[in-house]
C-alpha cells in the first residue's frame, strides 16, 4: 500500500508496510526536517523530474560492512602509489553536480533533480550531507555524497571520470571514517565488487538505530 504523505505534516508510515519494490509513500516535501525523519527510518527519496515525490523502503537493503569491504590488488595498488588525493566536504556542490550529470546504462535521465540537489545542497550547509572528493592533477575527477545517520554513512550516489576514481572515495570513507555500515540502497555490479551484500531491511534498521 503506498501512502499519501500529509502537506501540513511531518510524518511518513512503518516502513514495513512499503510495497514489495520498496516504494512507501508518495507526496511532502525535501525540507530539512522530513528528509532528516526519512533517513532516521529507514526511508530515501527517488524520483524523477516532474513526477510527486516518491518515498522507498526496500524490504532488502544493499549495503557494505567494514569487514565486508574489498579491495582488489590493482586498487591496493593504486592506493599505495597515491595516484590520487581524497578530500572531505571541500566540493560538496561539485561532487554533486557531476553525481547528476553522470550517464547510466537504462535510466532515462537522472533522478538528482535540481530540486534534489537543492535540497541535499541545504542539508550539506546545515551540516548534515557530506560529500568525498577525489582528485588528480588538481582536478575533481570522482567522489561520493551522503548523509550520516548515528554511526551509518547513507551513501546517495557517486561518479567516476577516471577509472577507480569512485572506488577510491568509498574504500576511504571506509577505512578513515569507519562507519559502522555505508547503505548503498540498490545493488549494482560496482558495489558488488567491493562487497556489497543485501541484508534484510529488519537487520538494517537495527544497525542504523545503534549508537
Amino acid at each position: 500500500m503506498v501512502f499519501r504523505l500529509p502537506e501540513n505534516e511531518i510524518v511518513f508510515p512503518d516502513p514495513s508496510l512499503a510495497d514489495p519494490d520498496g516504494l512507501l509513500a508518495i507526496g511532502g516535501d525535501l525540507s530539512m526536517d522530513r528528509l532528516l525523519l526519512a533517513y532516521q527510518n529507514g526511508i530515501f527519496p527517488w524520483f524523477s523530474e516532474g513526477d510527486p515525490i516518491c518515498w522507498f523502503s526496500p524490504h532488502e537493503r544493499c549495503v557494505i560492512l567494514p569487514d565486508g569491504l574489498k579491495i582488489s590488488k590493482s586498487m591496493k595498488k593504486i592506493i599505495r602509489d597515491g595516484v590520487f588525493e581524497v578530500t572531505e566536504d571541500q566540493a560538496f556542490e561539485e561532487v554533486i553536480g557531476h553525481c547528476a550529470a553522470v550517464f547510466r546504462k537504462d535510466q532515462d535521465g537522472t533522478w538528482i533533480t535540481q530540486q534534489m540537489q537543492d535540497a541535499y545542497i541545504n542539508l550539506h550547509k546545515k551540516g548534515y550531507a557530506h560529500s568525498i572528493e577525489v582528485w588528480q592533477s588538481g582536478h575533481l575527477v570522482g567522489g561520493l555524497y551522503g548523509i550520516w545517520v548515528n554511526r551509518v554513512f547513507c551513501g546517495e550516489s557517486m561518479f567516476s571520470l577516471v577509472s577507480n576514481a569512485s572506488k577510491q572515495a568509498l574504500i576511504w570513507l571506509v577505512q578513515e571514517k569507519r562507519p559502522d555500515m555505508v547503505d548503498c540502497q540498490l545493488p549494482n555490479d560496482h558495489l558488488l565488487s567491493l562487497g556489497a551484500e543485501m541484508i534484510s531491511r529488519a537487520h538494517y534498521l537495527q544497525l542504523l538505530r545503534k549508537r
